[in-house]
């Protein structure tokens, strides 16, 4: 027996009056309804209606158990409303995870733009612990994890929200101490800063594409915005996002390397779990995002 079927049958009998209007409304037939009464009664050991060839009255059980299910009911239908608003409507809690150096820059006052224009929804805003393995934000509570590197994974949503440069810099106290390479071989004689996951450097010249793995990697790290402060106080050559750096680019505290040579721009994209049923939050937040970027986008030229 449906205990909530049978709920709304008894409840319905009680404020139609009788089983034939209580079916109408309910759009079952009259059996039916008379059946649920009959189990909810057995069910319960008590007799909770009394019938009569013109009426329906309650037993003192009845009346108890009427004030029981209106309850009961009453909660269920405020509890869907909220749960299908959180759906439909952009409010509640957002939490979102995204790498240290670009959520401390362009990302971090794109998100506060969004919170000032949705109160409703309150942004949690994690900085790094971003894993390598896509669905891992899920599991960890997240409804939105930002990548520069594309998602294959079938089991999250990918949106590319906006292009992120690279440059290859170093100080001019290092270039003037150890010369400025003119080639990619002449790395080869430079110290490197090298990111941890990031540990293949890749370039184009004209149409050719070309790689390189630095050899002597004076020092590294797992965030961009370390090796921006080691660049600067020059330990060596490094690849670094130029929204990051550009302040220090135009000020002439980090030089760009190697004019001949291209940096492909990276993308950055927003994750968030697939099906049909995202939360309108989400969908506000990447739509946000993407807008923003494309009114504000992330540094896409050389300032130098």
């Amino acid at each position: 027996m449906d205990r909530f079927t049978v709920m709304k049958s008894f409840v319905a009998v009680v404020k139609a009056g009788s089983f034939t209007a209580a079916a109408r409304s309910l759009g079952i037939s009259r059996g039916l309804v008379s059946r649920h009464i009959a189990d909810l009664e057995e069910q319960l050991g008590n007799r909770l209606v009394n019938r009569t060839t013109r009426s329906v009255s309650l037993t003192e059980a009845g009346h108890r158990y009427f004030d029981f299910s209106k309850r009961v009911l009453a909660e269920i239908d405020e509890q869907d409303t909220a749960i299908v608003g959180m759906r439909e409507k952009p409010e509640g809690t957002l939490a979102v995870v995204c790498p240290k150096w670009i959520g401390s820059l362009d990302l971090g006052n794109a998100i506060a733009s969004f919170a000032v224009a949705y109160p409703k929804i309150k942004v949690k805003l994690d900085l790094g612990g971003v894993s390598e393995r896509t669905y891992d934000f899920i599991e960890g509570g997240y409804d939105v994890a930002f990548h520069t590197k594309y998602l294959l994974d079938s089991s999250v949503k990918v949106k590319k929200i906006a292009i992120l440069q690279f440059i290859l810099c170093a100080s001019p106290d290092y270039i003037a101490r150890r010369q400025e390479p003119q080639d990619l071989k002449d790395l080869a004689r430079h110290d490197c800063l090298v990111h941890t996951k990031d540990a293949v450097w890749h370039f184009t010249k004209g149409a050719r594409g070309e790689h390189y793995k630095p050899q002597n990697v004076a020092f590294s790290s797992n965030t961009y915005l370390v090796l921006r402060k080691a660049a600067i106080r020059g330990m060596g050559i490094a690849l670094l996002p130029l929204c990051s750096i550009y302040n220090e680019v135009r000020s002439g505290s980090l030089q760009s390397l190697l004019p001949g040579y291209q940096v492909p721009d990276r993308p950055l994209y927003a994750a968030y779990s697939p099906g049909h049923h995202t939360a309108r939050k989400v969908r506000c937040f990447i739509d946000f995002m993407a807008d923003w970027f494309k009114k504000y986008p992330i540094l896409s030229s050389d300032p130098s």
